[in-house]
């Protein structure tokens, strides 16, 4: 099951796969191995047949899409009729009535959706695992975490359940787990995806993309994707060449500053595996042309940005949840957002064109910007079970203070595989771009993926 997106497209179109071939892989693959991690709240199991059948007959009818046929999955905070949205939290939780937009994206492309993925409650943290819908393990290594908070859709992409897979980042919950689960994650340009029926999600962090194993599947999953609903808060116009475009495409030669700096405030010892894994990126891209070269974004006061929103957006979805339990460090996180978030949050706001000018200057003299994605190596499953507040926020932000500034300035951002600790953890490259600027780091992306081949590794379970 470890054929790609796009690879799975072609065998369906052609004739050489059928639907229903390709859908009973993924689910047999399922069944085998997520016994040991764990990726699924919920498997479509006999859902995800009938549309497999019909996928078929419309394949035999002459149709073509971009993804009909092919099995994907989602994060469990994204609602697909008939079947619950608990964000991991214990409540009292009905079946959705009607798709998300991203879903309805993924339907009209063709696409099956085999399951939900897991995920910690309401996205806080960047491991899968909660009290009352278990956890997600990292297949390179099971008693470590895939990361979070899309790490169920890592875990079952990395593992072979799924050729990609949907999460979800308002702090650098796709490129954490892609870093940890050696993937590629893409964080789009704020509104690039709709996150329908929430129509402006913890004000503004939080955006979908892609997880998957070669940049080629994740430009063609962010192009079924992309679009606007007319109630979100944020919309694009759809780029006029396809991200697919962008990843055949040469990037020509880019001016890349390698960082190691993060935001004012943040815990930053970059384990030195980390450190020179990145640093070797730097070096294979000097070789592919590029000019790389030290220098640091002017971060300023960016954490004022984050916390009002981040605080009130998780005090907003636990609040709309009917007979919520949630943890008590999740509750925490909503009384601050309650009490502190939202009085904050129209200064939050006002601060965003400063925030963007101060951080943005950086762009007048590089294209991107390469940081590692994570300060430290993946958390052991089950390291923070039990845990207050303080415990897991400094453990986390230790670990992980390397991607929610993008969050804040709303820009694009993208995870690719750097490698190997000599224990056998995965690595990964944080690749950062200015406004809009999707395309330049899927090409960017592309190039490295030629060189490094990362896609031809496969856990072994």
């Amino acid at each position: 099951m470890f054929e790609g997106l796009v690879e799975q497209a072609r065998l369906a179109a052609s004739g050489e796969a059928s639907s229903k071939e390709l859908v009973e892989a993924s689910l047999a693959r399922i069944d085998e191995a997520d016994g040991r991690v764990g990726a699924f709240r919920v498997v479509r199991h006999e859902a995800a047949r009938a549309e497999a059948a019909e996928a078929d007959r419309r394949i035999a009818a002459g149709e073509r899409l971009p993804l009909l046929g092919v099995p994907v999955a989602i994060k469990d905070d994204t609602d697909i009729t008939g079947e619950t949205t608990p964000f991991a939290v214990l409540g009292d939780h009905v079946p959705a009535v009607r798709d998300a937009e991203l879903v309805t994206k993924l339907r009209a492309a063709g696409a099956i959706v085999v399951g939900k993925t897991r995920t910690c409650e309401i996205g806080l943290w960047p491991f899968s695992e909660s009290p009352g819908f278990g956890a997600s393990r990292n297949p390179w290594s099971l008693g470590h975490t895939p990361g979070g908070s899309s790490g169920g859709s890592s875990a079952a992409v990395a593992a072979g359940m799924v050729p990609a897979a949907v999460g979800s980042d308002g702090a650098g919950s796709i490129r954490i787990p892609a870093a940890w689960s050696n993937l590629v994650g893409i964080k789009p340009q704020r509104g690039r995806v709709s996150g329908y029926p929430h129509t402006d999600p913890f004000n503004g962090l939080t955006v979908w993309g892609p997880l998957t194993r070669t940049v080629e599947d994740a430009a063609l999953l962010l192009d079924v994707l992309t679009g606007s609903h007319p109630d979100d808060a944020y919309r694009l116009d759809r780029p006029r060449t396809p991200f697919a475009d962008a990843a055949a495409r040469d990037p020509g030669r880019l001016r890349i500053a390698i960082s190691f700096k993060t935001a004012f405030g943040v815990p930053n010892p970059i384990d030195p595996e980390i450190r020179r894994a990145v640093e070797r990126i730097g070096r294979l891209l000097t070789d592919l042309g590029h000019k790389v070269f030290p220098a640091d974004p002017d971060y300023g006061p960016v954490a004022l940005g984050l916390v009002p929103r981040g605080t009130s957006g998780v005090a907003d979805w636990l609040d709309s949840i009917p007979g919520a339990r949630p943890e008590k460090r999740t509750e925490f996180e909503a009384k601050i957002g309650r009490t502190v978030g939202k009085r904050l949050l129209p200064l939050a706001r006002r601060m965003d064109p400063y925030l963007r000018h101060r951080v943005g200057r950086i762009f007048q003299y590089a294209d991107v910007v390469l940081t590692p994605t994570t300060a430290q190596f993946p958390h052991r499953v089950g390291e923070f079970d039990g845990a207050g507040y303080q415990r897991t926020q400094s453990g986390v932000a230790a670990s992980c203070p390397l991607a929610w500034p993008w969050n804040v300035l709303g820009w694009p951002g993208m995870s690719v595989p750097a490698g190997f600790s000599a224990s056998g953890l995965p690595i990964g490259a944080q690749l950062l771009a200015h406004d809009s600027e999707e395309a330049k780091l899927i090409s960017l992306a592309a190039q490295l993926q030629a060189a490094e081949r990362w896609h031809d590794l496969k856990p072994v379970l």
